[in-house]
């Protein structure tokens, strides 16, 4: 099977959407299928990724300026011409329209996979052939705005034995001042970081040696800084900035926390899991899903600085419920797999391509790795 993957850019950022798309065509190439990745910005570090699993990439510049749509449009159509898929994957919004309109004179299935689909547009996902969630409430907040319950599947993310990373037991964890907080997220309002900062301001003065990691970059991390810069603890909130491996923080955190206003099905949640750490996080979208109800973490309601003081004060007084919630989050954790993501999504190819036959659909769990 020829897979064409869409995407605005393959940069090494932290972007969910770009690292679920990349480890999917990883996956995919390496099962013997014919991938390529259509997107701008050529980063270093993943196109050597790309190259060691034999995907090609195609540069399509998405800027959604009038000259460069004209311009993006010939790329496009030039790569389809090329490469000839019998699947357009789109990932982002710019993608799923272009390989829409432009589907004229050719013959592939059209799939998209909805990640922020509480942004408006995101309602644009909705015009490929099949669509496919995140989380299922994802797909049913999808299907409330509109797209018709027949094209939706939900194929939830999944991170362990990611091609973009080393075996967990690889990392070195790194020295932090315990006991650590951390949260590995965009420096955006979204991720509820005003709301973790005030939170750990609330109970640091309880528990004198507790310090907060806030890893990741954002537009708002000047904001959040002074945020920081105003409480009596600032000396105790680090802002570690985007880190190629957060395995190092979360194997050295006792307490993660993804305090988000919405959340679709985070990897670092995932990520968290495996690292064994306790787990705080909004009960909001996918993340009840990725945390099995509250099995594997504890769920709070979002935008509330008092349910997250409340939970860490709780956690960071018992050593006891403290490890109990460290063992929960590492119970059960098989089916967030790669695999199982890479095998989902290739049945819905198969809806659009049934032609293949099962020789030419390899399973990745009979390759050699």
């Amino acid at each position: 099977m020829r897979v064409l993957h869409i995407l605005n850019h393959i940069n090494q950022a932290g972007n969910g959407i770009v690292n679920v798309a990349l480890d999917l065509a990883c996956l995919q190439a390496r099962a013997g299928h014919d991938v390529g990745i259509a997107a701008g910005d050529d980063d270093r570090k993943y196109q050597v990724l790309l190259n060691e699993y034999g995907v090609k990439h195609f540069n399509l510049n998405q800027n959604r300026s009038f000259s460069n749509l004209i311009k993006a449009t010939k790329t496009f159509l030039h790569i389809v011409k090329t490469f000839q898929p019998d699947i357009v994957h789109a990932h982002m919004m710019t993608g799923v329209v272009l390989a829409k309109v432009l589907r004229t004179n050719a013959n592939y299935g059209l799939v998209s996979t909805v990640h922020n689909e509480f942004l408006h547009r995101a309602i644009m996902m909705g015009c490929a052939d099949r669509v496919i969630a995140v989380s299922q409430a994802v797909a049913d907040s999808m299907q409330s705005r509109g797209v018709p319950f027949q094209k939706l599947r939900v194929v939830r993310n999944g991170t362990f034995g990611s091609p973009r990373m080393q075996p967990l037991t690889s990392y070195t964890p790194l020295s932090l001042q315990r006991p650590a907080i951390t949260t590995v997220a965009g420096m955006c309002q979204r991720k509820g970081i005003a709301e973790l900062i005030a939170a750990f301001s609330q109970i640091a003065a309880i528990f004198p040696d507790v310090h907060l990691y806030l890893v990741g970059n954002g537009p708002d991390r000047d904001l959040f800084e002074t945020q920081a810069q105003q409480t009596t603890v600032a000396d105790r909130i680090h802002f570690e900035g985007f880190q190629s491996e957060p395995q190092r923080y979360l194997l050295a955190t006792d307490i993660f926390v993804l305090a988000s206003y919405q959340e679709p099905f985070a990897l670092a949640l995932c990520e968290a899991r495996e690292a064994g750490c306790a787990i705080i996080a909004s009960n909001v979208d996918g993340s009840p899903e990725v945390l099995e109800g509250g099995k594997a973490g504890i769920l709070i309601p979002s935008r509330s600085s008092a349910a997250i003081a409340d939970v860490l004060t709780k956690l960071l007084s018992n050593p006891d419920d403290l490890s109990h919630w460290k063992t929960c989050a590492q119970q059960n954790i098989d089916w967030l797999s790669v695999d199982r993501v890479y095998e989902e999504t290739l049945e819905i190819y198969r809806e659009l391509n049934p032609a293949s036959t099962s020789k030419q659909l390899i399973s990745v769990r009979n390759v050699q790795f």
